[in-house]
């Protein structure tokens, strides 16, 4: 009998893979090429008919239970005796256009299970259909009539694929369908300058065909001129004085990887990639000197969506209201980083693997970079010239450790950062920057702006759209253990009520532990609070609750109504801040199938059923926001809008844990050398 095209897939899988590669170390290490094959040929094995016609939208590790995780931690730590976890993958594919669940035990080479979804929404959009799509238009002959109507070549032409994103529709009526919109180069490689207004495109992409077309209206053409952003194609002078050069010189890195887990100083963790979320840590531990042991501070953290709604509402903008993570995929938008400009000349790579639309292996190389940041930044310090005869100055100089990866969706770049601090913090970076998306319009200057625009005037014919940015980063903090808390810290002003003082005010502290999800929703910058998880079995020797702070950055909500349809699908947004029972099925925000989702199946949605959270293993949920109002600054290219936050030990340790910590080697010093150009 010849042999299936599953057994020669993995057949394939063993001869290019050597064992090597696809002996697992640890059960959170992302799924690997070979598996990656075995998985294809496991599930094409399943529906071997030429009759199927079958893509694979996801392809991402199925964790084993958390407690299975947690006590192969231990068994692994002190060395005992350890059988590897079952390796599993879970997959969403689409069969003659219906959307299945599978899930892979890799181990055995079989399906465990696969059920159809028949909810709302779709799954991500590939790579390869998102090009056959905006290739399709390219032909129809609508299309090309209306290209030659404004008089443009359609050489010069190239379209995107843009999401639909839902606003009432029935079920029956809520095809898988994309919006196609084109722009015109010549002259420039800033495409999103140049926006082909008035035209909208409706591609099936289930049955790869146009399904609707109209062309409303004609506004003319953004310039090329001062579009360009390219060094080598720029006419303009170079600023500044000429650099005199700054190398950054390491002998080895200061840290160690084994695999996908990394240790470096006082801290240990995992960093993994899923095609969604990008980057994800986990187990997350520091090491404790008074207790001689690493205690746990984050089981797993990673940006569970990037909801990006414009504030346009007319025909050709209303439905751009993106969730980046949930349609496009993070960890799929994510590109190779450049050596010494993306990451400094000490950062060493690491590698991604992504499954394409037919399932497989896709290498993602540099997709992450981690190193040690010293940008002379000080970790704690103090002068004492009080005491007589005595002059007393101590610094500790700052050195943390940063992972980074950068996504890019469509037009933004997004710069994430997890930084670690030997002091005990986590500090969490976001970076904006790439290209804003515009509007062509018929004016040149603001006088010219009768009606609401919707944006600002950035160049000739050109509004840039306000929008918003919104990064939700699923926080499950094991702050020395996972049964947690969450306590509000209110700041509260009082009156002095003794004669004795002549104080007339103070303000203290009111601490609330909340007990369900309902008492732990927090808008910020409503009233003063600092917000902590706390682990309430655990206590300093002063008495004090061990736990972490999170420090907010931006203090941005949604300001849309709640009627709205797409505040509904990103009701997330409403609130800052969010407490939940941990639940393994709940990861993402916005649903599992963002794609025209429909806001049943959100972290507002989930966080309903007010479940209790006091001394549970809780997740935490923070969203980073951004109101982006552009400005000319921000054209053609943007420069990096950064935010972030801080989780930081707040009584975790008995005192200050980097009161004696190394300090880095003393400086090399380099003989004068000078050059002569030939």
């Amino acid at each position: 009998m010849a042999p299936t095209l599953g057994i020669l897939l993995i057949i394939f899988s063993l001869f290019f893979f050597p064992l090597s590669t696809r002996s697992r170390q640890h059960p959170l290490d992302p799924l690997t090429p070979s598996e990656f094959i075995q998985i294809q040929a496991i599930v094409k094995n399943s529906y071997a008919s030429s009759a199927y016609n079958l893509t694979f939208q996801y392809v991402g590790l199925e964790e084993p239970k958390k407690s299975k995780i947690l006590s192969w931690m231990i068994n692994h730590s002190s060395s005992k005796t350890k059988k590897d976890l079952p390796r599993m993958s879970f997959i969403i594919t689409r069969i003659n256009e219906e959307t299945h669940e599978i899930i892979v035990d890799i181990s055995n080479k079989s399906i465990v299970s696969d059920k159809v979804y028949t909810g709302h929404g779709y799954p991500i959009l590939t790579f390869e259909e998102q090009t056959s799509a905006s290739s399709l238009v390219l032909t129809y002959p609508p299309f090309l009539r209306s290209i030659k109507k404004r008089k443009l070549n359609i050489s010069e032409v190239v379209c995107a694929s843009f999401t639909v994103g839902w606003f009432g529709e029935k079920k029956k009526n809520v095809k898988r369908n994309t919006k196609i919109l084109c722009f015109y180069l010549d002259g420039t490689v800033n495409l999103y300058a140049r926006p082909i207004e008035g035209v909208t495109i409706v591609v099936n992409l289930d049955v790869m065909k146009v399904t609707e077309y109209t062309d409303r209206l004609t506004v003319t053409m953004p310039k090329a001129e001062g579009t360009e952003y390219r060094k080598a194609k720029l006419k303009l002078p170079l600023l500044g004085q000429r650099s005199k050069g700054i190398t950054a010189i390491q002998d080895g890195g200061g840290f160690d990887i084994d695999g996908h887990s990394v240790r470096w100083a006082n801290w240990k963790f995992h960093l993994s990639y899923d095609m969604r979320a990008g980057s994800v840590i986990s187990l997350a531990s520091i090491y404790d000197q008074e207790k001689e042991k690493f205690r746990h501070v984050l089981y797993k953290g990673f940006v569970s969506e990037l909801f990006v709604p414009y504030m346009d509402p007319s025909e050709e903008w209303y439905y751009k209201t993106f969730f980046d993570a949930g349609e496009y995929g993070l960890g799929l938008c994510a590109f190779p980083l450049e050596p010494y400009k993306d990451c400094p000349a000490n950062a060493v790579f690491m590698d991604g693997y992504y499954a394409g639309q037919d399932g497989t292996p896709v290498q993602v190389k540099n997709v992450f970079c981690i190193f040690e940041k010293y940008a002379g930044d000080i970790m704690w310090r103090h002068t004492e010239t009080a005491i007589p005869g005595k002059f007393i100055r101590e610094v500790r100089e700052e050195v943390s450790l940063v992972v980074r990866m950068v996504s890019t969706v469509g037009n933004y770049d997004y710069i994430i950062d997890w930084e670690f601090k030997q002091s005990g913090s986590i500090k969490v970076g976001v970076g904006l920057t790439g290209i804003l998306e515009v509007k062509a319009a018929e004016y040149t200057h603001k006088d010219q702006m009768k009606e609401e625009v919707y944006g600002t005037l950035l160049a000739d014919y050109t509004v840039g759209v306000y929008h918003d940015h919104f990064l939700t980063y699923h926080l499950d903090l094991d702050v020395d253990g996972h049964d947690n808390s969450f306590v509000k810290s209110t700041l509260k002003p009082r009156r002095t009520k003794s004669e004795s003082s002549k104080r007339k005010s103070y303000w203290t502290v009111d601490k609330e532990t909340a007990k369900t999800e309902s008492e732990a929703k927090i808008r910020l910058g409503m009233k003063p609070t600092e917000l902590f998880v706390v682990n309430p079995n655990k206590k300093t020797k002063m008495g004090n609750d061990v736990g972490y702070h999170l420090i907010p950055g931006s203090q941005t909500s949604s300001l849309l109504s709640d009627d709205d349809y797409v505040q509904i699908r990103g009701a997330f947004t409403k609130y800052q801040v969010w407490v939940t029972p941990y639940n393994k099925s709940e990861k993402w925000v916005g649903g599992l199938y963002a794609d025209q989702s429909q806001g049943d199946d959100t972290l507002a949605t989930w966080s309903s059923r007010d479940r209790e959270i006091e001394n549970k293993d809780i997740v935490l949920w923070y969203t980073l926001g951004f109101h982006h109002v552009p400005s000319q600054e921000d054209f053609p290219v943007m420069p990096t809008l950064s935010g972030g936050f801080e989780l930081r030990p707040a009584n975790f340790f008995e005192s200050n844990p980097v009161l004696n910590t190394r300090s880095p080697p003393s400086p090399r010093t380099f003989p004068n050398c000078t050059s002569v150009n030939s």
